[in-house]
């Protein structure tokens, strides 16, 4: 077995990190699935974001300030999904509000665009959702733009409309982007973990992960290695295929 290289010193840039808040009751109790998550974060992985917290909330003020709150302290971003229309059960703007302990206020802008969209069809429910927290913002292009209050944006739980919004700001979120290894293995993991810990300790600015498979006939464990600097990924895998049998390297499916 090689000697693994010695642990470059390397100069970490800050990570950019965000919490998703996923709002709703048809969420907790499976009537809806939830897709909002996961096309967040891959696309804020794409961007160089990496998402530290995902949390279901039901549709409940006083827990949806907790969360959000608490999201808001720890992570750079927060991104909600859900809870944002004009029924009973819409009070993600209020628990975003309570969350910064500030009022809801009429937005003159998003007032406008309801009253231009809904004409005379426009009723006091329907003006429910230009009431947003006090000094929170529009941002994004559209008709409908998102809402950002401090660091959280405010995004709606409809799949479609909230990938329209979310691209309408994507790029204000990009930075360093992560570079990604792939090795696939016929061993065990039990027979894997020893030799993974020893690339994790050499390697540790690279995140390793290993995920096993139970069916299929051919590759048993898929090895990922992570990082924003694409050299240490390509040293730590070269690191992790000196230390496999060459028999039990396997292409992907």
């Amino acid at each position: 077995m090689a000697a693994l290289p010695p642990c470059a010193t390397i100069a970490l840039m800050p990570e950019t990190t965000a919490a998703i808040v996923v709002i709703g009751n048809e969420i907790l109790s499976g009537k809806t699935e939830d897709t909002n998550s996961r096309f967040l974060i891959k696309e804020l992985r794409e961007l160089g974001v990496r998402v530290v917290r995902l949390v279901v909330v039901p549709d409940a003020v006083d827990e949806i300030a907790a969360v959000v709150r608490e999201c808001s302290e720890r992570c750079d971003h927060v991104f909600t999904s859900g809870g944002v229309g004009p029924t009973h059960d819409d009070v993600t703007l209020a628990g975003v509000a309570r969350a910064f302990g500030v009022p809801l206020q009429r937005h003159p802008q998003l007032e406008r665009v309801l009253r231009e969209f809904y004409g005379e069809r426009i009723t006091e429910r329907h003006l429910r959702m230009a009431e947003v927290p006090e000094g929170a913002e529009l941002c994004g292009r559209g008709r409908w733009p998102a809402l950002c209050c401090r660091n959280v944006y405010v995004l709606p739980g409809v799949p479609d409309l909230l990938h329209r919004k979310f691209t309408s700001l994507r790029e204000r979120f990009r930075g360093d982007a992560f570079h990604l290894g792939e090795v696939f293995s016929s061993l065990d993991e039990g027979l894997l973990a020893a030799i993974l810990e020893e690339v994790v300790a050499a390697f540790p600015d690279v995140e390793v992960g290993s995920y096993p498979r139970l069916a299929g006939t051919e590759w048993r464990v898929k090895i990922t290695l992570e990082s924003r600097d694409a050299a240490r990924v390509k040293q730590a895998r070269l690191a992790l295929l000196e230390r496999l049998p060459a028999e039990s390297l396997l292409p992907p499916e």
